[in-house]
C-alpha cells in the first residue's frame, strides 16, 4: 500500500515535471533562438547552420533551468495533495512525515544525477558540436552575405561592397578590401560566386588590383580571375569556450596549474595559464557539485509537509517557504560564482548546502516526533 501511494506522488511529480521541462524549455529556447537571429542576418551564416546550432544549444536550457523547475514541481504537488486532503491518507497508513521527507530526497537523487550527466557530458559534447557548425560553415555562408549597396565586413579580414545585383547571382561594381598579413583593394565590373570541388570562388571580370604595401602601391588590370572565398571565415567565435570542453581536459588543465607546470600542458583547443584556472574551477564546481543543490530544494519543498492548511497562517507560510527555495536558488548561482575567487567563497559553497540539509533534516525529524 505504502509503495503504490508513494509510486502514485512520485509519478505525478515526474510528469508534472516533464511538462514543465518541455514547455519554459521550449519558451527559453525560442527567446534565445530570436537572439541567435544575428548568425544570419549579421555573420551571413545559413538558415541550416543557425537551426542546427540552436537545436544542439538545448541541453545547455535544461541544464540551466532543471533547478527552479524541480522545485516548483516538488513545491506544487506536495501543495496540491495536501490542499485535496490527499496526505491525509499517507498519515492514516503509519507513514511519517519524515519517512515521506526521506523519500523525496531518495527521488531528489535521481535528479542530481541526471543533473549532473547533462551537465557534465551532454551539455558540453553538445555545444562543442554547435560550435562546429560554426566552424565548418566558411564556404555556405557568402551568398547572404552580398547586399546591394553596403559595405559587409562581417568576414574577417576582408569588407565586401556590391552596387547591384542584375540579373540575381550576377553582381555588379564590386569591390573588395583585404587587410591583415597582406592589404589589397580589388573592383571588378562583374562577378558571380562558383563552385569548384570543395571550395568556392568568386568569379570576376574586367577590374583591377591595387596592392597596397606601406607607403608603395602598385596596380595591375585583368581581363578575368578567380578570388578565393575559402580562406575567409565569419567573425563569429569558432574556438571553444570553457564550458564546451571536456571534462578530462579541464581536469588536466588543473592539475598542471597545482604541480606548477603550466608552461608544459598546451592543447589544440585550450591553452593552460594561471587567468583561465579561475574559470575551470568554476566550470567543475558547475558540473560536479552543484547538483547537490537538489538536495537543498527538495527539503526545503518538503516543509510544506509540516504545516496544516487548517493553520490560519498557511497561505503565508506556504509563500514563505517558496520564497526561500528560490533564495537557495539564487545563493547557488552567487556562490558558485564566488566558489573560484578565494577559499572562503569555496568552502561557503561546498558548506552551505551540507548544513543546510542537515538542518532541514533535523527539523523535519523533530516535528515528525510531535503530534498533529
Amino acid at each position: 500500500m505504502k509503495k503504490l501511494l508513494f509510486a502514485h506522488f512520485l509519478k505525478d511529480t515526474f510528469f508534472f515535471f516533464l511538462l514543465m521541462t518541455l514547455s519554459l524549455g521550449l519558451i527559453v529556447w525560442v527567446i534565445q533562438a530570436v537572439n541567435y537571429l544575428d548568425f544570419i542576418t549579421e555573420d551571413g551564416h545559413s538558415f541550416k547552420v543557425y537551426l542546427s546550432y540552436t537545436l544542439f544549444n538545448f541541453p545547455k536550457i535544461i541544464h540551466r533551468i532543471l533547478p527552479f523547475i524541480f522545485f516548483v514541481s516538488l513545491f506544487y504537488q506536495i501543495n496540491r495533495y495536501e490542499l485535496k486532503n490527499e496526505l491525509i491518507i499517507f498519515w492514516t497508513t503509519g507513514i511519517s512525515r519524515f519517512q515521506f521527507s526521506k523519500i523525496i530526497m531518495g527521488f531528489s537523487l535521481i535528479f542530481l544525477i541526471f543533473q549532473i550527466i547533462i551537465g557534465a557530458y551532454l551539455s558540453p559534447n553538445s555545444q562543442d558540436k554547435a560550435r562546429n557548425f560554426i566552424r565548418n560553415s566558411n564556404i555556405d555562408f557568402f551568398p547572404s552575405l552580398f547586399q546591394e549597396g553596403k559595405f559587409i565586413d562581417v568576414v574577417k579580414n576582408l569588407t565586401i561592397f556590391i552596387e547591384t545585383e542584375k540579373p540575381k547571382g550576377v553582381y555588379n561594381n564590386i569591390f573588395l578590401k583585404e587587410t591583415g598579413s597582406k592589404s589589397r583593394v580589388i573592383y571588378a565590373n562583374k562577378g558571380f560566386i562558383k563552385e569548384l570541388g570543395n571550395k568556392k570562388y568568386l568569379e570576376l571580370s574586367n577590374g583591377s588590383i591595387v596592392n597596397l604595401e606601406g607607403n608603395k602601391n602598385n596596380s595591375f588590370s585583368f581581363d578575368k580571375i578567380d578570388f578565393n572565398l575559402t580562406q575567409y571565415g565569419s567573425k563569429s567565435t569558432t574556438y571553444p569556450k570553457i564550458q564546451e570542453l571536456t571534462n578530462r581536459l579541464l581536469i588536466k588543465c588543473l592539475n598542471y596549474n597545482k604541480q606548477d607546470k603550466l608552461n608544459q600542458f598546451k592543447s589544440e583547443i585550450l591553452t593552460c595559464n594561471k587567468d583561465i584556472i579561475t574559470n575551470i574551477k568554476e566550470e567543475l564546481f558547475k558540473r560536479f557539485y552543484k547538483p547537490i543543490y537538489l538536495l537543498l530544494l527538495s527539503s526545503i519543498a518538503c516543509l510544506i509537509l509540516f504545516i496544516s492548511k487548517e493553520n490560519k497562517k498557511f497561505t503565508l507560510y506556504k509563500y514563505i517557504i517558496f520564497f526561500i527555495g528560490i533564495v537557495a536558488i539564487i545563493i547557488s548561482e552567487i556562490s558558485l560564482r564566488y566558489s573560484s575567487y578565494n577559499i572562503f567563497g569555496q568552502y561557503f559553497f561546498i558548506a552551505f548546502p551540507v548544513f543546510s540539509i542537515f538542518s532541514f533534516n533535523l527539523f523535519a525529524y523533530v516535528r515528525s516526533k510531535k503530534n498533529y
